[in-house]
């Protein structure tokens, strides 16, 4: 039978998860390899929350379906961090829990654009938003920022987006993937305020709220009760292959959402949402891990330039370092195939981020374990040389 794909399933593959692919492949063959390529922490789930997991699966109540929006001691949780970490009151009704941020981007846009209407965000970015809206058919408008703004967006770039045409929603992220770049306070405001002047949805991908160095985040949710803000239980808690997020939404979407996550996902994964509801416990063990990821940001920012990679974006959040690789290559494609095939080091080329400048930078994740990075920082000092 012959196949013949669909217009919308046409879309560029995630570069992040090619190179990873590649990666397991050189150690099935034998090959050790130091990924630097995804933003998955060496660390496993909290430990409570396994235990949570196990001891559901051991009893006698059937894992199975929940409310479509989350169990609501989860969103209930959830509310209450936001008091207590950010200093906000979010209504539990607002929370919505989802399999992943990905369902999440997902429902945002279902929500809140047509087909052929057009959403603005940065580049460099993550690739699965315009991914994402290029399969429901609305078109991604890249803000083409300088390392100067951090490459987060800005009203300018907002203005300059609009001349060829209306710009339904914003999204931006802080901090951002893969520049680790945040916005601050006044930023972020001003952003809002000129969404709100030209009823554009400002949507805020905040994944990475918990992983900062030095300099506080600032959620969407202080400075407007009409922003979708996006989060994840991946990265701050280290439950990446869970597939649980959440959205805060403003209170007249949430049946709409609701409606669509009824009949997109019926529900987020019951397990996960156990394990989640734990992981909100386990503040010292999680905590714990920021100063790995700092040691390791520390040694990159020190190594990587020395090797040639240059002009890097301040990496105040995230867990990931963003630079100019101009100076060894002018195909930062090429150049990771090479750097994983010689060097047994894994990265990801800018292109995924960035498809019409990328072919000069590179992003390096410090996610990993101390070790990882340092063979990692080892093995490209001998390639290089």
């Amino acid at each position: 039978m012959s196949f013949s794909a669909s217009g919308r399933s046409r879309i560029d593959s995630f570069i992040a998860m090619d190179v990873m692919a590649a990666a397991v492949a050189e150690e099935r063959a034998g090959r050790d390899i130091a990924h630097l390529e995804v933003g998955q922490p060496a660390a496993p789930a909290p430990v409570r929350a396994r235990e949570a997991a196990i001891h559901a699966l051991n009893g006698d109540n059937p894992i199975g379906y929940t409310e479509a929006l989350g169990i609501r001691p989860l969103r209930e949780r959830i509310a209450e961090m936001y008091e207590t970490v950010h200093g906000v009151a979010v209504s539990a009704d607002r929370i919505i829990v989802t399999t992943g941020s990905s369902g999440a981007f997902l429902l945002s846009f279902l929500s809140v654009l047509e087909q052929g209407e057009r959403l603005a965000l940065a580049d460099p970015g993550y690739p699965s938003y315009r991914n994402i809206l290029r399969s429901i058919n609305v078109d991604p408008v890249a803000l083409s920022g300088t390392l100067d703004c951090g490459y987060q967006p800005t009203p300018a770039l907002l203005a300059q987006a609009r001349e060829s045409g209306p710009v339904k929603a914003l999204l931006a992220a802080s901090p951002a993937n893969p520049t680790g770049t945040m916005l601050l306070r006044a930023d972020m405001q001003a952003l809002i305020d000129d969404c709100a002047h030209h009823g554009t949805t400002f949507i805020s991908d905040e994944i990475y709220d918990r992983l900062t160095y030095g300099k506080k985040h600032v959620s969407a949710l202080a400075l407007s009760d009409d922003a979708i803000v996006i989060n994840s239980f991946s990265k701050y808690y280290c439950m990446t292959g869970w597939r649980i997020g959440w959205m805060v939404v403003p209170e007249a979407m949430i049946r709409t959402v609701e409606r669509l996550a009824q009949n997109h996902f019926i529900c987020p994964p019951h397990i996960s949402q156990i394990a989640a509801l734990a992981a909100m416990e386990c503040e010292e063990e999680l905590s714990a891990h920021l100063d790995v990821y700092a040691a390791n940001r520390a040694l990159l920012q020190d190594a990587l330039p020395k090797l040639g990679f240059a002009d890097f974006a301040p990496a105040d959040g995230a867990f990931y370092l963003y630079g100019d690789v101009s100076r060894l290559t002018n195909d930062s494609r090429e150049f990771a195939a090479r750097m994983l095939r010689e060097a047994g080091v894994a990265a990801v080329p800018g292109l995924d981020f960035d498809p019409e400048r990328g072919h000069r930078t590179m992003r390096f994740s410090f996610a990993g374990s101390p070790e990882t990075v340092e063979k990692a920082v080892e093995r490209l000092d001998k390639w290089l040389k």
